[in-house]
């Protein structure tokens, strides 16, 4: 479910609700509410914390279980940083 997810991913991310709530330019409530399952957020919402987790929506909405990250506007060198890292982790 959505509420899993974001609750995950601001957690990998070591943000609070208040951080993400600030990140997306809303009340901490509307993060808590998401969470919560008592509300679930508007498509600019969910678009927008695809973009700050760099997932897809598709991932966010649990269309698809598998996990991208999208390096759109990461430099060449931080894509070869962390495909260096990718290669490290498949070899252990």
């Amino acid at each position: 479910m959505i509420h899993e997810r974001i609750k995950m991913l601001r957690e990998q991310y070591n943000y609070s609700q208040a951080d993400l709530a600030k990140k997306l330019g809303i009340a901490r409530t509307s993060v808590l509410a998401w969470e919560n399952e008592t509300s679930v957020p508007s498509m600019k919402h969910i678009i927008e914390m695809s973009k700050l987790f760099r997932v897809t929506t598709d991932y966010l909405l649990e269309v698809d279980t598998k996990r991208t990250i999208c390096l759109d506007g990461l430099s060449d060198e931080e894509i070869n940083l962390i495909c260096a890292m990718l290669n490290y982790f498949d070899k252990h």
